[in-house]
């Protein structure tokens, strides 16, 4: 599908920026420059990703861009244009069918206001992904530090990431 622009008073055709998220591969009306987050809340209405800080600094916007860990407030719709595969929290399982990240989070209690969540678990899919067992609980932590919470679950959530680990490993 193509969208008018005009550059310099000139009218020109553009492609809309293509971008697969969850498996699903769909065009999106928006500016290159948009950061990812508002078109996967406002324009495919995701509610996992959050908008915290803006700034790349508290991880609630956490999602998975070709498997590693991205903050999708600072990464811009133009930059995963294309072949790229997105997936947020909504991608990694199903009520029926959860990751096992996600049903290790229920089983531990690690979520009080839920705000964080799904950047947490998101960012602990990275890391199982690249670390399959053997973790300690100082990787875990190490590896989500940079993912704020306000609620303090943090020692659940490192539980709720070693129990997923070990049920991976198995």
């Amino acid at each position: 599908m193509k969208a008018p622009a005009t550059q310099h008073g000139a009218a020109e055709e553009m492609d809309m920026p293509r971008i697969t998220v969850n498996g699903r591969a769909t065009e999106v009306d928006a500016d290159p420059a948009t950061p990812l987050i508002y078109v996967l809340r406002n324009d495919l209405a995701l509610n996992g990703p959050k908008l915290g800080c803006g700034r790349a600094q508290c991880g609630a916007c956490t999602v998975l861009v070709d498997g590693h860990a991205a903050r999708s407030c600072q990464v811009k719709l133009g930059d995963v244009a294309g072949a790229q595969q997105i997936t947020t929290l909504e991608g990694l399982g199903t009520p029926e069918a959860p990751h096992a990240l996600q049903a290790a989070f229920i089983a531990e209690q690690a979520a009080q206001c839920g705000y964080c969540t799904s950047g947490m678990i998101m960012q602990a899919a990275a890391l199982l992904a690249e670390r399959r067992s053997g973790l300690t609980e100082a990787q875990v932590a190490e590896a989500l530090e940079h993912n704020l919470c306000r609620c303090g679950t943090q020692p659940r959530v490192v539980r709720a990431v070693m129990r997923a680990s070990r049920q991976q490993g198995a």
